[in-house]
């Protein structure tokens, strides 16, 4: 017998049919005469036609030519999305090529770059070919909506695809995916209730949907949920497969119970698994135990597990949390030893590792002498330029990443258009959005947020609001960037009206939103609304985030209400660092010093490490307290860290040491720092001033010049105010015109104070009535109350009186008015005017402030207010003052006998 192989190609060429309607044979035995025809075709009228063979032939061989072409695009396809070049796979995209085995590849290329758009189009073409009851390609389609954000074009899918109830009863694959898409959304419900509509056709659970349970306990069914699911594996004999108990210790650390996780994992029999170890290394980091992380590392190493790249990837994430640079470096040597520094992702995590560490340094070294660099290294190096706070490298590793041919996708985007927004470099922005345009298979919803975010903070309101206006489908994060660009503008009106609108378009605000709106309360100066905006966000559940919620404290800081801002921080359910330095900020914002500086030993109480700001916030409350021991000890702690210290902590020790009274100790900071900015200098020049030290002042100002800093107005403030302090009439004269010639910053109130401060101690007060009628400005209180202390100094009582008159003319409602007035009639004997005047404030309800005074002992600062007893230490204070005043009575009167003997 011939053994024969039948093929139908009746489906691919319309014009050729088999003969007698039955398919074509190809004999495959090796007797068959070479003679006969291996193919017999009709043509479509039905004649026999053996001359034709020639053209038969030729049609057959382009036909395999075809289904070898298509497999060869197919291959081509998988292989370049298997290596992330995904825009070259969509790129070899094309119908006519296309086959059922072509399209999963390219959705899940779709997927990897979040494009819905060109996805729609690939699922048209599955439809015009006929390939949409493939339960692969549904598959495949299901799951690449719900991950470009479109569950309910997923569900659509699962809903109506042809063939469905028989497929459904057999192919649990696709019941996971819609599973998977309800549970990521949050549907917990309707993922709920699928699963059990799968089990009502038949179908039992496999591996994969349980592990989706489990995926779902860390954000909505919590633990409890998760210890059912455990116990139903446990009673079904799932528990020897491996996968699964890599979900459940995965569940019990996304659920926060490490614990939990680490009995799991101590009681498996097979502990070679690497996949295990990965979950548990960087689990362990999620939960905080980041040491424990790199413990569980070693001990893999010792137990001589066959790690792979995300071993090395979760212990150095692990590395970027602690901050641990030693061990980076020894997981560095393990890398190359390994052979894994050619692997792209554990070379990612290397340079994330350093540039996370703040060493940019390391990590540009390691970038520089790496031969293959695929574009996660080019993300990576510029992620972590622009996470130091040097956008400019960012836009220079950009550049030569595009010099290099590196096409770059849409982290390489959103990291350039992050770096623009930090140097408000508008052309260089709408370069990047050029480029997007011309690629519109990367245009993502995520990164016309960025571009919004750019266009705000460089302050283009208007090609903000039409790259917003124009765009199809906005998501929160888009509304958000809108908001949050309006707030940073301080258009906080019109932020307002657009959180409206979005709510009025049904999207819930987010919590970066509700910051945003928290943030601009006070810029309206509107206490109500924060209030309201308070109750909203009870409301909405968002007041147990905790970036919300000490966005809350820095608001009712502002407008002084701080038991308001206590109740919020006592009711958070967990106190991070943030939230303590939000409310020893309230407290030292507010003229609370030494509550602020309580909440600091809280901090360290809690064990948690106090940062730059909380050490900065410290130091300002010291500083106005003028605790020269409490200032020490915060520098004690700093040195017994062994830290550097950054710049804005040894700006804030400078500046704490000057008002403190040490000028020696700010002079020893200021010479050992290599790097400073002009907040130092600044700091240096109004110390030196405070002290006396004109001179010195002056000199710091030409150095600060000379090696190219810039100075703003409070270095010119402080220069004028040093020569205030020291009678240098000219030169402070010629610095206020300096600021206004050579640097251009028009001056303030303040500014022509100083001036007429200036004048008035160096006694030159017609020079200084000269000088405030030619203000470009009315004179404010300020101005004319300097005025009429120097009258009051130097007895001029006619510009005085000009000077009082004005000045009640301004204001009349405040008792301090008065005094430098009263005093001036005192001091000129005036008595009949002196008493005029006091008689004309007691009528208006008016008296003068009581002056204060305080003094350091031991850890406490006592203040004593004129004429107050009230202080715990005044009855004290008052019998020492009065045994004084006799003892110095009893001195006099002696003196006096002796002289007289």
């Amino acid at each position: 017998m011939e053994s024969r192989r039948r093929y139908c190609f009746a489906h691919t060429c319309p014009h050729l049919r088999p003969s007698h309607s039955s398919p074509i044979t190809i004999p495959l035995s090796a007797h068959s005469s070479p003679s006969r025809p291996l193919l017999c075709f009709e043509t479509a009228s039905g004649v026999n036609c053996d001359a034709d063979m020639n053209i038969k032939l030729q049609t057959f061989r382009a036909l395999s030519t075809r289904i070898g072409s298509q497999s060869s695009v197919n291959s081509q396809i998988k292989s370049l999305v298997q290596q992330s070049e995904h825009l070259a796979a969509l790129k070899l995209f094309s119908p006519a090529t296309a086959t059922n085995f072509t399209f999963p590849p390219l959705l899940k290329a779709c997927t990897c770059l979040s494009n819905l758009e060109y996805g729609k189009i690939i699922h048209s073409a599955i439809v015009i070919l006929g390939l949409q009851h493939d339960p692969y390609i549904t598959t495949s389609l299901i799951t690449f909506y719900w991950k470009c954000g479109s569950l309910d074009d997923a569900v659509n899918v699962f809903d109506n695809f042809p063939g469905r109830e028989e497929v459904l009863a057999k192919d649990v694959t696709i019941w996971n995916s819609v599973i998977d898409g309800y549970f990521r959304y949050g549907n917990l419900e309707e993922g709920i209730a699928r699963f059990r509509q799968m089990q009502l056709f038949g179908l039992r659970p496999d591996e994969y949907s349980l592990s989706i349970l489990l995926g779902a306990c860390g954000s909505l069914l919590g633990s409890p949920g998760g210890k059912q699911i455990h116990g139903f594996i446990i009673r079904n004999i799932y528990s020897c497969d491996a996968f699964l108990e890599t979900a459940l210790i995965d569940m019990y650390l996304s659920c926060s119970r490490p614990m939990e996780a680490c009995l799991l994992f101590d009681d498996l029999e097979d502990r070679g698994n690497v996949v295990v170890w990965n979950v548990m290394i960087g689990g362990l980091c999620q939960n905080g135990m980041w040491d424990h992380s790199l413990e569980l590392y070693s001990l893999a190493k010792k137990e001589i597990v066959d790690l792979a790249s995300t071993s090395f990837t979760s212990a150095l994430s692990a590395c970027c949390y602690g901050e641990n640079v030693d061990f980076g470096r020894q997981l560095h040597c393990d890398v190359i030893k390994q052979g894994f520094h050619n692997d792209s992702f554990v070379f990612t995590s290397l340079l994330t590792m350093y540039t996370k560490c703040r060493l940019v340094e390391d990590a540009e070294v390691l970038f520089t002498h790496s031969d293959d660099r695929k574009i996660e290294a080019w993300n990576a190096m510029i992620s972590g330029y622009v996470g130091n706070g040097r956008p400019h490298n960012a836009l220079e590793v950009y550049c030569q990443m595009k010099i290099s041919g590196i096409c770059s996708d849409s982290i390489t985007l959103s990291n350039i258009l992050s770096a623009c927004s930090m140097v408000r470099s508008h052309n260089f922005g709408r370069s990047v959005h050029a480029e997007l345009i011309k690629r519109p298979m990367q245009s993502t919803i995520a990164l016309q947020s960025s571009i919004l975010t750019m266009y705000s903070k460089c302050e283009s309101h208007e090609d903000a609001h039409l790259v917003f206006s124009n765009m199809t489908e906005k998501d929160v994060v888009a509304w958000g960037s809108m908001i949050s660009g309006l707030c940073q503008n301080m258009k906080y009106k019109e932020a307002f009206e657009l959180f409206k609108a979005m709510e009025t378009d049904g999207l819930k605000p987010d919590s970066d939103i509700m910051v945003s709106i928290i943030n601009s309360c006070p810029g309206l100066e509107d206490v109500h609304l924060g209030c309201g905006v308070h109750g909203l966000i009870i409301k909405s559940g968002h007041e147990l985030d905790i970036f919300v919620a000490t966005s809350l404290i820095d608001m009712y800081s502002k407008f002084s209400l701080t038991e308001m801002a206590a109740q919020i921080f006592s009711g958070m359910p967990f106190k991070n660092l943030v939230g303590w330095n939000s409310l020893m900020s309230c407290y030292c914002r507010n003229e609370l010093p030494e509550t602020s500086i309580t909440i600091f030993s809280h901090i360290m109480e809690q064990k948690l490490k106090p940062d730059n700001v909380s050490v900065t916030t410290v130091l300002s409350a010291v500083s106005s307290l003028a605790s020269l021991l409490k200032g020490k000890a915060v520098h004690g702690y700093l040195i017994r860290l062994g830290n550097p210290l950054d710049l804005q902590v040894r700006n804030a020790l400078i500046d704490m040491y000057m008002k403190c009274g040490c000028l020696k100790y700010s002079q020893n900071i200021f010479k050992n720092m290599i790097q400073r900015n002009l907040v130092t200098w600044n700091s240096m020049i109004i110390g030196c001033g405070y002290h006396g030290h004109c001179c010195k002042a002056l000199m710091l100002f030409d150095e600060m010049r000379r090696l190219g800093v810039i100075p703003d107005r409070v270095s010119f403030v402080s220069l004028i105010s040093s020569c205030r302090h020291s009678g240098l009439v000219k030169e402070g004269l010629r610095i206020f015109d300096s600021m206004r010639l050579e640097y251009g910053i028009e001056p303030r109130t303040e500014d022509y104070v100083s001036v007429v401060d200036l004048l008035g101690r160096a006694g030159q007060l017609e020079d200084a009535y000269r000088f405030i009628q030619s203000m470009p400005d009315a004179p404010d209180r300020s101005v004319w109350l300097c005025l009429l202390s120097f009258c009051r100094v130097h007895s001029n009582v006619q510009l005085g009186e000009i000077a009082a008159s004005k000045l009640l003319e301004s204001e009349t409602a405040e008792g301090s008015n008065f005094v430098p007035l009263l005093n001036l009639y005192g001091g000129a004997e005036l008595w009949d005017r002196a008493a005029n005047l006091r008689a004309s404030m007691k009528e208006k309800g008016l008296k003068k402030n009581p002056g204060c005074s305080w003094i350091e002992l031991k850890d406490r600062v006592e203040v004593f207010y004129s004429g107050d007893p009230s202080s715990p230490k005044g009855v004290d204070v008052y019998e020492v003052l009065v045994q004084l005043s006799r003892n110095m009575e009893k001195r006099a009167v002696d003196h006096r006998n002796i002289a007289a003997f």
